[in-house]
């Protein structure tokens, strides 16, 4: 199994947890703002790499 496909699965582990845990509103807003603050620490040339990076998997 590759390191992505164990990322996303404890990924959707620790989302289910968190629904289970408090309410609806909180697990979306944890699940949604923590990817967000850690995109925006990044540098800008961090920032444009990642996105490089993407564009490459989607094949363009």
């Amino acid at each position: 199994m590759s390191t992505q496909a164990k990322v996303a699965i404890g990924g959707v582990a620790v989302g289910v947890l968190l629904l289970w845990l408090l309410p609806f509103w909180a697990a979306v807003l944890v699940m949604v703002g923590i990817p967000a603050a850690a995109y925006l620490t990044l540098d800008p040339s961090q920032r444009r790499r990642l996105r490089r990076v993407r564009r490459k998997q989607l094949g363009r």
